[in-house]
């Protein structure tokens, strides 16, 4: 089963009052297990920065200056994402800024349907406890020291580990499923180097062994190989 763990960063809270997406990021599991794909691009807002949002993420309308803007992009990012589920943290927020700017580069909308909300199965299983994706962190004792400000891939990645620890965390018949990804991959790369053949070893001891057997028992005092 493939899914999308999917995050964005804005230039603000409503596509409706003119704010746009400015960093996309997608990382892709397999049976619940992370690949090493990933979709990242940052993008062209074509307006202002205000410095609330740039607060959030330190994406300067000057860096993002020369990024592409989202029409360009859109085509890849659909193929890559494909029909397959979303993983989102406060789906809502996400969903509205991409089906705006899909809106804008006159593609169809992602349905709701296809949405996995993180934050939704945290509310279900932890009722009344902070939801945030670092109160989730912390809870799942997940390392992010590294997150200084939001960042769309960084939260994407932390976003899915999250998510495999909210539906049960890593089970016995994913670890076997992501040991047949890697004999796969290893398989299509070609047989490893064959080893230099060597002499079997003879079977019997060698007179230092059994001097040094006898004084190990010897130094068991009441020892098995003596009865």
């Amino acid at each position: 089963m493939r899914e999308l763990v999917v995050d964005t960063e804005t230039t603000g809270l409503d596509p409706a009052a003119g704010h746009r997406v400015v960093e996309l990021a997608c990382v892709e599991l397999v049976n619940h297990l992370p690949t090493g794909r990933s979709f990242q691009t940052y993008l062209n807002p074509q307006r202002d920065m205000p410095g609330d949002a740039f607060a959030v993420h330190g994406l300067s309308a000057e860096f993002l200056a020369d990024k592409p803007v989202f029409g360009s992009i859109a085509a890849g990012f659909l193929e890559f994402i494909a029909g397959d589920p979303l993983v989102i943290h406060n789906a809502e927020f996400d969903l509205k800024f991409l089906n705006a700017e899909l809106d804008l580069a006159g593609r169809a909308a992602l349905s709701f349907t296809r949405v996995v909300d993180t934050l939704v199965l945290a509310r279900r299983r932890f009722p009344g406890a902070p939801a945030s994706l670092d109160a989730l962190c912390k809870r799942f004792e997940i390392d992010s020291t590294h997150r200084e400000k939001h960042g769309a891939l960084l939260d994407a990645e932390l976003l899915a580990q999250v998510y495999i620890e909210l539906i049960g965390g890593r089970q016995p018949g994913l670890e076997l499923a992501a040991a047949a990804v890697m004999a796969g991959a290893a398989a299509a790369a070609g047989p490893a180097p064959r080893r230099a053949a060597r002499l079997p070893r003879a079977h019997a001891p060698s007179p230092e062994e059994l001097a040094a057997h006898e004084a190990f028992v010897a130094a068991l005092g009441d020892a098995i190989w003596r009865k």
